[in-house]
């Protein structure tokens, strides 16, 4: 059986979650892996546990403030990009994580990429990144808007339309708004419905401040982006980063192969591994072959 540990790290007035699965084998370093959303919470990425059962490495999640197990009421006077990279580096130092691999999934790699790059986003740098594994993310959420809507095209025409009348009118409960939802999670952002995963792998119970949090961050749906990562976009620092990096997203993926490509060209050096017929849970739908090439290239950059 795979050993776990899990806590609390005191932040911001707050207690921030975090578990770790297995344990490091001589010569490997940490992995840090940072979800999604901004709102979401580990469990969907604990496919990833399969790293430390295979092939010896810790893996450490943490639930983000007010996101999962981190429970807090709605912050809107602080949730913010500034927020999040401080409560990265207050887990690293809190779970000793001096050396370590990190890999952020959609907001996360967002979330990593800011912490790779510095300032202006935030004064704490980054020593002892090993390598950074960015997961299905953008650069800019103008092209991620973009690249949405265009995908939203391809829905039947009166998904596409309900879709679209929702954002305008901000009725997001209605059958054909909720159907039209469905298919595009479908088709882009996971083959298996979360509630349809194995246990461990979806939320155990409604998270309405981590619900709020997404909105106040992103805002209402997949296709407008009208809360604080409006404009949003590190694509001319990304020359800036030094830190060895492999991006990674599916074929079918919302972060599409021009989303990906974006981020892969502007981070020197970077690797880009392309899954056939993933969507944005690839590391969930191809977990063996996923699990696989991520290891391969931590142990290339211990």
């Amino acid at each position: 059986m795979l050993d776990q540990r899990e806590g609390y790290v005191p932040f911001a007035g707050y207690h921030t979650y975090y578990r770790i699965a297995g344990h490091c084998e001589e010569g490997k370093l940490p992995l840090l892996v940072l979800h999604g959303g901004p709102g979401a919470a580990h469990y969907y990425l604990q496919t990833l546990d399969g790293i430390a059962e295979r092939y010896g490495r810790a893996v450490v999640y943490y639930d983000q403030i007010s996101c999962g197990r981190s429970k807090t009421p709605p912050l809107p006077d602080k949730w913010g990009c500034r927020l999040f990279l401080d409560e990265l580096d207050c887990v690293r130092d809190a779970l000793g994580l001096g050396r370590c691999h990190i890999l952020g999934q959609s907001w996360g790699g967002m979330l990593a990429m800011m912490y790779a790059i510095g300032e202006p986003w935030h004064p704490h740098g980054h020593d002892g990144l090993a390598s950074m594994v960015v997961a299905s993310s953008p650069a800019s959420m103008d092209l991620w808007l973009h690249e949405a809507v265009r995908l939203r095209h391809y829905l039947p025409p009166q998904m596409d339309r309900a879709l679209a009348q929702a954002d305008v009118d901000g009725d997001y409960d209605r059958p054909e708004v909720r159907a039209a939802s469905a298919e595009y999670y479908r088709r882009h952002v996971s083959l298996v419905p979360e509630d349809e995963r194995p246990d461990g792998l979806h939320s155990p119970e409604p998270d309405p401040v981590g619900d709020e949090c997404y909105h106040f961050m992103q805002g209402m749906s997949e296709f407008v982006v009208t809360g604080a990562l409006k404009g949003w976009s590190v694509v001319d620092q990304l020359p800036g980063i030094d830190v060895p990096t492999l991006v990674t997203s599916g074929t079918a993926d919302e972060c599409t192969p021009l989303i990906a490509k974006q981020v892969a060209d502007g981070i020197p050096g970077a690797r880009w591994e392309l899954f056939q017929d993933g969507t944005h849970w690839v590391h969930g739908e191809q977990p063996e072959r996923y699990n696989a090439v991520v290891e391969a290239f931590l142990e290339a950059h211990e």
